[in-house]
């Protein structure tokens, strides 16, 4: 691809990311919320597991199809798979928005429906390994990093705006429980308007993989690829540490800080301002100047840190209960804790995955990098289980971090695997 063209397609990609992580985050804050409004009257234990399969239904489906799109984009081209992607947000988001205007007389449909949204919102999610397949596809091996941080810095601007959006469609249906939902719909609903008008295809000619879809083998294949097996492993143990604190971040706010469903959007905009400027205003300076393999390390040792933090602050406030102003002075910490998290997230992600993307073959990428993220996924569905029930289960909230923790422990005693990650 030429220069202007090779542009282009990165900047829709990054749009288009952008903008269908803006329906993700309008959702996630409230899914949790909702899902205890249809849970009133369950125990804890069943409470914490129905909403650990909600979190982790979206991520299953991604574990099953991002290997699968992967390939698919590899033979057949970028662009298909990620128009596909963009309407199945549309038609999956609307119905969230639909099951959460259900009443509470009617909990079982809804959160049927709930379930089913998150199960189709999340094979149409798992295209995101298509999405850096276009950039792998338009990046030099020297540049990967780089390129890969537009990808996160969507997910930041997602995370960021997205709450907000919800706060403001709160605002504007005057409360009405489908307005988050249906501003999810319609952002993706934009965002496939501007992937169909504008976004032309990268895959580079060559010759097509075999149609093996679902294929263990051929990931058994990529697992053995040098240093890659470590690597997707790094990145799936890292997630699940992330995915503890995401998923259990509105609870959080609301046991501990008795924050309302307002302040909680402003909290998830908050944590998705850090990603955006951690990796558009940190990472991408640093990442010409430092090798990958320093930047997922440092990330590491950042995530490890703010996890701990988020711990400390869990069981002071377990020791404070029953003194709301010295539980209120934890908020610094807090704060400081979430960004230190999610700044190491922010560069682990784009490091790891801009290795994984460099050691695999040019007309393997989507296939690999669908590995990767699959492996992620279940990061994402083991995360979100373990760290609700724990939430739940835990008086002092403690646990969920603690197993974090443990994960970045676990990623550390991984790190002299990566051999060669310069």
């Amino acid at each position: 691809m030429t220069p202007a063209p090779r542009r282009s397609a990165m900047l829709v990609v990054f749009l288009v990311v952008a903008i269908d992580l803006l329906g993700f985050g309008i959702v996630l804050p409230l899914q949790p919320l909702f899902a205890k409004k249809f849970l009133a009257d369950a125990g804890p234990l069943e409470r914490g597991l129905v909403i650990g399969v909600l979190f982790s239904s979206f991520s299953l489906m991604q574990f099953i199809f991002s290997p699968m799109w992967g390939r698919v984009s590899d033979r057949i081209g970028r662009r298909p798979i990620l128009l596909l992607s963009l309407a199945g947000s549309v038609v999956f988001y609307a119905l969230f928005g639909f099951a959460s205007a259900l009443p509470q007389e009617q909990a079982t449909l809804a959160l049927l429906l709930l379930l089913v949204s998150r199960i189709g919102a999340g094979i149409a999610g798992a295209s995101v390994s298509t999405a850096a397949a276009v950039i792998a596809d338009c990046t030099p091996p020297e540049g990967r990093a780089k390129g890969m941080a537009l990808i996160g810095a969507a997910f930041g601007v997602g995370f960021t705006f997205g709450p907000l959006i919800a706060w403001a469609g709160e605002e504007t249906f005057q409360g009405a429980p489908w307005g988050a939902g249906a501003m999810a719909a319609a952002l993706s609903l934009v965002a496939l308007i501007v992937a169909a008008l504008i976004f032309r295809e990268t895959l580079p000619p060559g010759p097509k993989p075999p149609r093996e879809f679902f294929s263990l083998r051929r990931t058994r294949e990529v697992l053995r690829m040098p240093t890659v097996g470590v690597l997707v492993l790094i990145y799936g143990l890292a997630i699940f540490g992330f995915a503890n604190l995401e998923s259990t971040l509105a609870l959080f706010t609301e046991s501990v800080f008795k924050l309302s469903r307002r302040d909680t959007y402003l909290v998830f905009a908050f944590t998705g301002f850090v990603l955006m400027v951690a990796q558009g205003g940190l990472y991408r300076p640093l990442a010409t100047r430092r090798s990958e393999g320093f930047l997922m390390k440092l990330g590491v040792a950042m995530m490890f840190l703010g996890l701990a933090g988020f711990a400390s602050v869990a069981y002071a406030a377990h020791l404070m209960t029953g003194s709301p102003d010295a539980v209120a002075g934890l908020k610094t910490l807090f704060y400081v804790s979430l960004t230190v998290a999610v700044t190491g997230f922010a560069f682990v992600n784009p490091s790891v995955t801009a290795l994984v993307s460099k050691r695999a073959d040019p007309h393997r990428q989507g296939e690999v990098l669908g590995v990767n993220q699959s492996f992620a996924a279940m990061g994402r569905i083991l995360g979100p289980l373990a760290g609700v029930v724990a939430f739940e289960l835990d008086a002092s909230h403690v646990a969920p971090y603690a197993v974090a923790v443990a994960a970045l422990i676990a990623v550390t005693a991984l790190l002299p695997g990566v051999r060669n990650a310069k």
